[in-house]
């Protein structure tokens, strides 16, 4: 009842809102919110929590709330959360301020910062926001290197962000050359929107007949022309408009979209009337290809039998697409005013797309107009890194001191390349590159690039007015999406990550490299070090050696055989583990990983049980059912701190459970000794009390390998203390008797004549 009436309320407040705004638009309100994570330290990119939100079109305010809430009361000090936000792809950041990939570009995001007490929040507007996905991405400051055991307590805060929009629905369109009567005033601003067709190359906003009623002048309304939405990293086109009139115009719009125009009038209390109108040119469509497929499916044919246009084993089962932007022959046309070159569009895996000219990689390259490419980009690529390659054809003679050009940008393309025009849009910027003779590779990588369709414009330019003879010149250009940049390297390892249905890429970097790409090599470790590393780490098992002698000397065969197996798959999970050159691995990482675990644990099971000094039967079917609950645990979860724990408290128990038992049994303290407790139960309770310590609260990073060899070394002396003596009462027989064997064996003969005889033991000789 309640919740039906708070819908009630909510809708009759909606409504009554809407309906008595009296304004050009109505405006409407939209929540979205998503649930509360952990946050991490950054060491790399998958300890950042990434959000991602829909902004609709005609949004006019977008409002984010950010909070911050500490999950533990006790004293963890004051951290400071970063916020990044991006439009259309999640936000490239650096906090640890590492090198990046050599032609590498990126553009930082916006970022927040939010100290955090107990709770805190924070606001962040913005008006006129680009419609599409928008990334919040949220990280604590960078890591310390401290190793924190799972499930042991710590500082914990968690990030929630939530949404609200205010999203126009009746929006006025602007029709080419067709006039609109607007009003504006200071706090209802009038909003319109214009669609921008493909292949234009300018577009024109003009204000007419300005007028303002409560004016004494009457003619001057001071206003502002605004085009475009606001994306943090680019910023809208503005006119200052003082007169009756006043225009904006724009090179290069962005093609086949809907173009937001705002005009903003800074006289109060007074109220504006306006007339507005639109026109664009639109002067590179090309001709025509027609609704006939043909000639595209025997371009597809043609493709696939080209060895070296389509790798094999990746070609099979990928699905393909041919986009034609241009006419049906490759040649100049004197209609257009470039050349526009049909582009096959290939999915070969996750995060792994692929465009090449459809008839064949390479490309011609003319001085008189530029050459046009075209990549649509699908949003599930934009988590991966974008990738241009240009290379100048070998067979290029005749390119002398004259180069090539090359602007990538998104959304439109640039349509002039000259010496003086920059790669730049009307609203978006680009990337320019250039080859010649001398440097004839040109490359630039784009880590998680934004949904849209990026263009390649490449034009020939002299360096005179006249070629000579480069009037026509070869190039081969490849575009292509990957996982991470160059796949990491030799120090790094290329993750796939996921936030919800969103994924994403990210390199993960080994022995002390660091940056995007683990191209940083700033705190690399040595290989000496490395390799130092991992003698300590492995050699340190072999203390395991005197407790598998004692184990064996002292008749617990069962237990020297636990030792045994925990001694070798630790040394080997350890080989295995390091990064860098100096790795052994005899199997699967993860098996060993397993096997050391279960088998370190194990060790301090059966060592405690073999303490608490029970029966053989009751002893043996708690070692095997032990064992198995531990496996069971460590396939659950290996790295629980309980899964260490439980079993350790649960053998102590029992232990005590049964000292004391026998020590009231005989009314006297358990072991009776003092030279026991002296020389070897506290020496061995204080090894394993300093190596849980270690285990727990000194490891970090970069001392990992010296602190936890002295882990090795300890639970391996502890239980060469702690291991009981042998029992004197146990029987004579089986393997309580260790490996003392006695055989005798004695032969007499027996004269029988030139008879067969019988011997005691039933056997027949022959007596000659």
């Amino acid at each position: 009842m309640d919740v039906c009436f708070l819908r009630w309320l909510l809708f009759v407040a909606l409504t009554t809102w809407t309906l008595g705004d009296d304004g050009q638009v109505t405006f409407v309100s939209e929540l979205s919110s998503r649930p509360a994570q952990k946050l991490s330290k950054y060491g790399w990119y998958a300890n950042v929590r990434l959000q991602r939100f829909h902004i609709p079109e005609e949004t006019a305010i977008a409002r984010w709330l950010f909070s911050v809430k500490k999950g533990h009361s006790f004293n963890c000090g004051q951290h400071n959360v970063s916020i990044h936000v991006r439009w259309g792809a999640p936000p490239v950041i650096n906090p640890t301020e590492t090198v990046f990939p050599n032609s590498t570009l990126w553009h930082p995001s916006l970022s927040l910062t939010l100290p955090v007490t107990s709770q805190s929040s924070t606001t962040f507007n913005l008006s006129d926001p680009a419609p599409g996905d928008w990334f919040v991405a949220a990280h604590l400051p960078e890591d310390d290197g401290r190793i924190e055991q799972k499930g042991f307590p710590s500082c914990s805060y968690y990030f929630q962000p939530q949404l609200s929009v205010r999203r126009a629905v009746d929006t006025p369109v602007l029709q080419r050359g067709t006039f609109l009567t607007q009003t504006a005033a200071p706090d209802r601003p009038a909003r319109l929107k214009l669609f921008v067709p493909e292949f234009a190359s300018s577009l024109s906003v003009s204000v007419a007949e300005c007028s303002s009623e409560e004016a004494a002048e009457g003619r001057n309304c001071s206003l502002l022309l605004r085009l475009g939405s606001a994306s943090l990293q680019h910023s809208q086109a503005a006119v200052n408009c003082s007169g009756s009139s006043c225009s904006a115009s724009l090179s290069n719009p962005p093609w086949d979209t809907w173009l937001r125009v705002v005009v903003e009038t800074s006289q109060v209390n007074q109220t504006v009337t306006f007339r507005i109108v639109s026109n664009y040119t639109v002067a590179c469509k090309p001709k025509s290809v027609g609704l006939k497929a043909d000639d595209d499916i025997a371009r597809l044919l043609g493709k696939s039998s080209v060895s070296n246009s389509i790798s094999t084993g990746n070609s099979s089962g990928a699905p393909a697409s041919v986009t034609s932007y241009g006419s049906e022959a490759l040649l100049p046309q004197l209609s257009a005013c470039v050349w526009s070159i049909p582009v096959l569009y290939e999915e070969l895996d996750v995060l792994s797309l692929r465009f090449t000219p459809a008839n064949g990689s390479n490309i011609s390259i003319t001085d008189t107009q530029p050459t046009l490419l075209t990549f649509p980009l699908p949003t599930h690529a934009t988590g991966g890194t974008l990738n241009l390659q240009l290379t100048l054809n070998s067979t290029n003679a005749t390119l002398g001191n004259n180069r090539i050009v090359a602007c990538f940008s998104p959304w439109a393309p640039v349509l002039i390349l000259n010496h003086s025009e920059p790669c730049r849009t009307a609203l978006f910027g680009g990337y320019g590159v250039g080859i010649n003779v001398s440097v004839p590779k040109a490359v630039v990588r784009l880590p998680f690039p934004q949904s849209t369709t990026w263009y390649l414009t490449l034009q020939l330019i002299c360096n005179s007015s006249d070629c000579g003879n480069s009037t026509l010149v070869s190039v081969v250009p490849e575009v292509s999406i990957s996982a991470c940049v160059e796949d990491c390297g030799p120090y790094g390892e290329c993750r796939l990550l996921r936030s919800y249905t969103y994924l994403y890429a990210a390199c993960v970097c080994t022995a002390g490299w660091k940056g995007w790409g683990c191209t940083d090599g700033s705190t690399a470790q040595s290989y000496s070090r490395q390799l130092t590393a991992t003698i300590l780490l492995t050699l340190s098992n072999l203390f395991f050696l005197p407790a598998i002698v004692v184990a064996i000397r002292r008749s617990y065969i069962t237990e020297a055989s636990v030792y045994l197996f925990t001694m070798f798959f630790s040394t080997f999970y350890h080989a295995c583990d390091q990064p860098g050159a100096a790795v052994l691995c005899i199997m699967d990482y993860d098996a060993l990983q397993y096997c050391d675990f279960l088998g370190s644990i194990c060790a301090i099971w059966v060592t405690i049980l073999c303490m608490a000094r029970i029966g053989d039967t009751a002893k043996y079917t708690l070692f095997l059912l032990g064992a198995l609950l531990i496996a069971m645990s460590m396939q659950l979860d290996r790295k629980g701190l309980w899964n260490l724990l439980a079993p350790i408290l649960c053998a102590i128990l029992l232990m005590v459970i049964s000292w004391v038992y026998r020590g009231v049994r005989r009314r006297h303290c358990y072991p009776p000794s003092w030279q026991r407790w002296v020389f070897y139960l506290i020496p061995g309770a204080l090894c394993s009390l300093v190596g849980v310590c270690l285990y727990i609260f000194a490891e970090t990073e970069s001392n990992y390998y010296y602190t936890h060899s002295l882990w090795h070394i300890l639970v391996a002396s502890c239980v060469v203390f702690l291991l009981p003596p042998k029992e004197k009462d146990r029987k004579g027989l089986g393997w309580s008797q260790g490996f003392i064997w006695s055989w005798r064996w004695s032969w007499r003969p027996r004269v029988c004549g030139y008879t067969l005889c019988e011997s005691s033991k039933d056997e027949l000789y022959t007596v000659t």
